[in-house]
């Protein structure tokens, strides 16, 4: 008994059938649908037991703190501070509420994502900044759990950041 499920997914070919430009074209978008999906399942999941509207502007809120403190650390330009601008943006998002932790995982997340499939890409090699990477997301960690981001402050920071 064979379960024929074209009605239900009508781009799908028969096996034995060469499948059609349309099914090509479905099957190339299957990975961005999939990448919504989760971001949508994960935003839902986070908004359970909160108004949508004080969600979306805790995560607002929270995505400018990361983006405030990535341009202080651009400003700085100063060695060995990488980790204490992620815990700092990451805590100031936090700080927030649920939108704002939501934020700043997801922007972290995609940042260490980004950076590791670039490396890879214009480098040949995953392993480079490893080290790094694991200590800024540890940092981002350290920072969204509520702990103070100035554990991670390198001696001789200004006081401005």
């Amino acid at each position: 008994c064979t379960l024929d499920l074209r009605p239900l997914f009508p781009l799908t070919p028969k096996s034995g059938e060469i499948p059609t430009a349309e099914f090509q074209l479905e099957k190339g978008h299957s990975t961005m649908k999939l990448f919504i999906g989760i971001l949508l399942c994960t935003l839902i999941m986070g908004v359970t037991g909160e108004s949508w509207y004080s969600f979306f502007k805790e995560a607002v809120q929270g995505a400018s703190d990361l983006w405030r403190a990535y341009w202080d650390m651009r400003e700085a330009n100063y060695q060995n501070s990488g980790r204490y601008f992620h815990a700092r943006g990451n805590y100031e998002a936090a700080q927030r509420g649920p939108g704002g932790v939501w934020a700043a995982k997801i922007i972290s997340n995609v940042g260490e994502y980004l950076q590791g499939f670039l490396h890879q890409i214009y480098l040949g090699r995953d392993s480079f900044g490893l080290e790094g990477r694991v200590s800024n997301r540890r940092a981002a960690e350290w920072g969204r759990s509520g702990q103070d981001p100035d554990h991670f402050r390198p001696e001789g920071l200004p006081k401005k950041y």
